[in-house]
């Protein structure tokens, strides 16, 4: 019985070595660890359930709805809403994505082709590597200096070398928390000879808009989310641009792609979306709160952010022992150390409420 389960197995691997991509075989999964029993600090998630009151009325609009058969595959009433809450000209389409990884690999698809291009600052959201890894795209990361801003020569001169059909702009960047200034995104914007995507995954925490720039731009993509609001476990990525471009996008996007539950939890939460913006502007003056404390230890290096998170720097070789110590305690936070040469001894703390906050420091202190 061994030896025919040895067998067999042989068959399966030695499939898999003939019809997988090399590429792809050398890959590892994108890590999402463990975080039963955790404080979790480290995936930009809003800590807030919602009211008791708003949760009742939730389940009811769920009772009436009905799993047997497929959702309306354009998802009308969710973009009402957005439109409503995100004060979106009808002048701009609207795609919705089952989480913006699903949108960044449909703009991707959309542009790729034999030597085509991809680029992002780094150190930056790693799907954008990634998806271009996939999709058998030539990939640039353009290095930020070492306050993480742009060097915009540098930038311009990739951009006329290298000629990309696609680049990403996280603004506030992820995982450095800050926005490089308006006239060097323009200047990257004009030079572009392809498609830009200002991606404002974390828009609801900064007043910075970028959203009136589709009127200057024609070759000007918005990417936003609600994931970073309160509504992460939906996966609702949100694309707005031009219907020249979200059309051909759209040919793209697998049917029914946003499902009925989404789609009925996006519009009642849409419709009662005052209580996520007050939710953000706690964690907004939380942020202030934790940058300050986070200053008060001598042995850290904190950096502004705009975002949902702060990024620290640790004394040099310390990351990974203050990053277990922490889990050792029972929070967790994300090791950055390791991933980007700009982001040694890094580490990236997630915003949570005051109690949590405070457990985080009360865990941090007597590791420093």
């Amino acid at each position: 019985m061994t030896d025919r389960l040895s067998e067999w197995q042989d068959k399966i691997e030695a499939r898999v070595q003939r019809l997988v991509r090399e590429d792809i075989r050398k890959l590892t999964a994108y890590p999402v660890p463990n975080s039963s029993g955790f404080l979790k600090l480290d995936a930009m998630e809003n800590p807030f359930t919602w009211p008791a009151e708003l949760q009742q009325q939730w389940q009811a609009t769920l009772a009436d709805v009905h799993v047997n058969r497929y959702p309306h595959p354009d998802a009308p009433e969710v973009k009402q809403g957005l439109r409503r809450v995100m004060n979106i000209d009808e002048r701009w389409d609207i795609l919705l994505g089952n989480g913006s990884d699903e949108l960044i690999q449909l703009i991707a698809m959309a542009v790729a082709g034999a030597g085509q291009t991809l680029m992002a600052p780094e150190p930056s959201f790693v799907m954008y590597r990634m998806i271009a890894q996939y999709l058998q795209m030539d990939y640039v990361g353009v290095p930020l200096t070492e306050r993480f801003e742009i060097d915009l020569e540098n930038t311009l001169a990739r951009i006329e070398r290298e000629q990309p059909a696609l680049i990403f702009l996280a603004q506030p960047n992820n995982p450095t928390g800050n926005l490089w200034g308006d006239e060097k995104l323009r200047r990257i914007i004009e030079a572009a000879p392809g498609l830009v995507v200002i991606d404002e995954a974390y828009t609801a925490f900064t007043e910075a808009d970028y959203l009136p720039w589709l009127e200057d731009y024609p070759n000007l993509l918005i990417m936003r989310t609600l994931s970073k609001v309160g509504l992460a476990g939906l996966r609702l990525g949100i694309l707005i641009g031009d219907p020249a471009w979200v059309n051909e996008i759209n040919k793209l996007r697998l049917p029914y792609n946003i499902g009925n539950l989404v789609q009925a939890t996006a519009t009642f939460a849409l419709d009662h979306f005052e209580v996520f913006q007050q939710q953000t502007q706690e964690l907004v003056k939380q942020r202030a709160v934790l940058i300050e404390q986070l200053r008060a230890l001598p042995e850290l290096t904190v950096y502004d952010s705009e975002a949902n998170f702060v990024l620290v720097r640790t004394a040099p070789g310390r990351a990974a022992e203050i990053h277990q110590g922490l889990k050792d305690a029972g929070v967790l936070i994300k090791k950055l150390d390791g991933s980007h040469a700009l982001l040694n001894d890094c580490l990236r703390i997630t915003v949570g409420s005051a109690p949590e906050n405070n457990r985080l420091m009360s865990a941090l202190v007597p590791l420093l």
